[in-house]
């Protein structure tokens, strides 16, 4: 665990955190959609992990308006 100064609010210690803190899933998905998001993340310079984390986010945003 990392120390955190005593001078950082509840607040700023809630926000902060390693990135290990993210979750882990196990995603199953149909092979040619694998290969099209693969491909789709390859021409937006993304990892594939990276290009479905954007896809979702996008989705909640648009979900939350």
């Amino acid at each position: 665990m990392s120390e955190v100064d005593e001078n950082t609010s509840t607040d700023e210690k809630t926000l902060k955190g390693p990135k290990s803190e993210k979750k882990k899933i196990l995603l199953r998905l149909d092979p040619a959609l694998h290969e099209q998001l693969r491909l789709w993340a390859e021409r937006d310079f993304r990892s594939l992990n990276a290009h479905i984390e954007f896809l979702l986010r996008k989705a909640v945003h648009k979900e939350k308006d």
